[in-house]
C-alpha cells in the first residue's frame, strides 16, 4: 500500500479507539470534578474559622498539586512504557486514577480527624496527576502505533476530543447534584457521589481495557530486540531536544488554551461583565461540544494536509474567533451561544497537537520523550497560566484574548517552522509503520 493512499480504519482499530476515548474522558473527568466543588471541600477539610480567602487559596493549592504532579508521570511511569509495554503503563494509569477518586470520596473532614484531613486530600491529589500525566500521552502513544500510519491524525483528534468530554461530563454531573440537592444536602455527603461514581467508572473502564491487545510497533520492537537500552529520558534530554521544544510549546498551546477559553472564561463572563452563571455555563456546555467537534476535523485535516499547513491556518481561525470573542460578546450577549461556540470550535486546533507529538520521536523512547514534554510543559504554563491571566485582567479586561492570541501566533510560529525545518516531516514518522 503506498502512502498516498488513505487506508480504513478496522474494527479493533474503532474497538481501541472507543475504549481509550472512554477511558481518557473518565479520567479527566475525575481529575476536574474537585474544581466544581471546590467551595463544599473548602469547608469541609479546612477550619471554620479561617478567612474565607485563606480556604479557598489552600483548596485551590490542592487543586493546583494535581498539575505540578502530572510530570511524575512522565519521569517515572513513562520509561517503563517504553520498556514493559504500553498496555501495562495504559491500564495502570486509569488504576492510579480510580483508587485515589474513590478514596477522595470517603475522606474525613476536618472535624473528625484535624490537620490528616487536608494532607490525605492533598495526597490524593497527586496521586491523580501522575496518574493522568501518564494516562493522556499513553493513549495518544497507543492508538497511534495502532491504526494505519495515514490516520494518525484522525486517532489523536478523537482522543483528544474525547478528553474534552470529560471536562463536560463533570460539568453535567455537578448541575445535576447542584440542581437536586439544596446546599445543605450537598454539604453533609451529596459532594461526595461525583467521586463515587468517577472511580467507580474508572475501574469498569479498566476491566474493558483488558481486551485491548499491546501495540504492533512495541510487539515488533520486542521481537527485533531493539528496546531502549539505556534510561530513556536520558535518551530524550540528549538526542531530541528539537522535538522536546516542539512539543512543549504546542502543550502550551493546548493546555492554556483549554485553562482560558473553556475554563475561565464563564467566570469571565460573570466577573467583568455581569452574566448569569446560569447563562454562562449554558454557552460554555456548547463551546465544549464544538471543541471536540473541532478536534476531530482538525484531525481529518492534518492527515490529509499535514501538521504545518493545518496548524498554521488553525492559528489564524483560532486568533479570529478568540479576538471576536473576547470583544463581541461583552456587547451583544444575544449572540453569546454563537460567539462561544466559535470560538470553541476554533479551539479545536489542539487536536494536531498529539499527531505531531507522537511522530516527533522515534519508538524506542516515544512514550518517555511525548510523556516527558507534555507533563514538563502542562505542569508549568497550566499552572501559571491562570495566575498570569488573573493579573494581566487588572490591566485590560481583554487580557484573555490577547492571552489566547499569543498562543495562536505560537501555533503559526510553530506550523512555519515544521514545514521550514522539518519539511513535509520525514523525521516525524520514525518507528511508525506505514500500514
Amino acid at each position: 500500500m503506498t502512502t498516498l493512499e488513505t487506508p480504513r480504519l478496522k474494527p479493533q482499530d474503532y474497538k481501541t479507539l472507543a475504549l481509550a476515548a472512554l477511558g481518557g474522558a473518565l479520567e479527566f473527568y475525575d481529575f476536574i470534578i474537585f474544581v466544581f466543588f471546590a467551595a463544599v471541600i473548602g469547608e469541609i477539610f479546612f477550619p471554620s474559622d479561617i478567612p474565607e480567602w485563606l480556604r479557598q487559596l489552600q483548596t485551590f493549592a490542592i487543586f493546583a498539586a494535581g498539575y505540578l504532579a502530572r510530570p511524575l508521570g512522565g519521569i517515572i511511569m513513562a520509561p517503563f512504557g517504553d520498556k514493559v509495554g504500553r498496555k501495562k503503563m495504559f491500564s495502570l494509569s486509569i488504576l492510579l486514577m480510580a483508587l485515589p477518586t474513590l478514596a477522595m470520596g470517603a475522606l474525613p473532614g476536618w472535624d473528625a480527624i484535624g490537620l490528616a484531613a487536608p494532607l490525605l486530600m492533598l495526597l490524593m491529589r497527586m496521586l491523580q496527576g501522575a496518574a493522568i500525566g501518564g494516562e493522556v500521552p499513553g493513549a495518544w502513544v497507543f492508538v497511534a502505533e495502532h491504526v494505519p500510519y495515514k490516520r494518525i491524525g484522525i486517532a489523536c483528534g478523537t482522543l483528544t476530543a474525547g478528553l474534552t468530554i470529560g471536562i463536560l461530563l463533570g460539568s453535567v454531573v455537578a448541575t445535576l447534584i447542584n440542581t437536586t440537592m439544596t446546599q445543605q444536602a450537598i454539604h453533609d455527603g451529596g459532594w461526595r457521589i461525583p467521586f463515587f461514581l468517577g472511580g467507580l467508572f474508572g475501574l469498569g473502564a479498566m476491566y474493558l481495557r483488558r481486551w485491548l491487545h499491546e501495540t504492533p510497533v512495541f510487539i515488533e520492537m520486542q521481537q527485533r530486540k531493539t528496546l531502549a537500552q539505556e534510561l530513556p529520558l536520558k535518551t530524550v534530554i540528549l538526542k531530541h531536544q528539537k522535538s522536546v521544544v516542539i512539543s512543549i510549546l504546542l502543550t502550551w498551546m493546548l493546555s492554556a488554551c483549554i485553562v482560558v477559553v473553556i475554563l475561565m472564561a464563564p467566570v469571565w463572563l460573570q466577573k467583568q461583565h455581569g452574566m448569569a452563571p446560569a447563562l454562562t455555563l449554558k454557552a460554555n456546555s456548547i463551546a465544549i461540544i464544538m471543541l471536540c467537534i473541532g478536534c476531530i476535523v482538525a484531525g481529518l485535516l492534518v492527515d490529509r494536509f499535514g501538521a504545518s499547513r493545518t496548524l498554521s491556518l488553525g492559528s489564524v481561525l483560532l486568533a479570529l474567533c478568540s479576538g471576536m470573542f473576547y470583544s463581541l460578546a461583552p456587547q451583544y450577549p444575544d449572540y453569546l451561544f454563537q460567539l462561544y461556540g466559535l470560538v470553541g470550535f476554533s479551539v479545536g486546533v489542539v487536536g494536531i497537537v498529539p499527531f505531531v507529538m507522537v511522530r516527533a520521536f522515534p519508538a524506542e523512547v516515544r512514550f518517555t520523550g511525548l510523556s516527558f514534554s507534555y507533563n514538563l510543559s502542562y505542569a508549568v504554563f497550566g499552572g501559571l497560566t491562570p495566575i498570569c491571566v488573573t493579573l494581566l485582567m487588572n490591566v485590560s479586561t481583554m487580557a484573555p484574548g490577547w492571552y489566547v492570541m499569543t498562543l495562536a501566533l505560537v501555533g503559526l510560529l510553530t506550523g512555519l517552522w515544521l514545514r521550514q525545518d522539518i519539511s513535509h516531516e520525514p523525521n516525524l514518522c520514525d518507528g511508525i509503520k506505514q500500514a
